[in-house]
């Protein structure tokens, strides 16, 4: 395949606002990429530069006859229920803290993951 053809393909693309000492900045990943990633002032910039070092990872692995991964499936093969096993300790205190919020453990679950997955685009 060609670096045209890999940038062509739906990767996971991620991109936050990130906040540090010096100020604001967006903080743009792939997450089929290992180690590409970039950052801007802006989300169109972080994404405009993460492109580009996408390119230049697809071009070196290429070159270097690496092997380049595929993205990941989308929704489609996921119906959004998960079984999870947890220690009991964690369920008390995330079913005390759903209780503190007054709303459901699921629905505090969901919040709480959702703060830390909303990075994927």
């Amino acid at each position: 395949m060609t670096v045209k053809e890999y940038m062509d393909l739906p990767y996971n693309i991620s991109i936050e606002k990130m906040n540090d000492e010096s100020g604001q900045y967006f903080y743009a990943s792939v997450l089929e990429l290992p180690g590409c990633h970039s950052d801007g002032e802006t989300e169109e910039e972080a994404r405009k530069s993460l492109f580009e070092a996408m390119e230049l990872f697809f071009e070196t692995a290429i070159e270097e006859k690496m092997m380049i991964p595929k993205p990941l499936k989308h929704n489609e093969d996921y119906s959004g229920k998960v079984l999870l096993r947890m220690p009991k300790s964690l369920h008390a205190n995330l079913s005390a803290a759903a209780k503190l919020e007054g709303v459901s453990l699921n629905q505090y679950i969901l919040y709480k993951l959702a703060g830390n997955s909303q990075k994927a685009s």
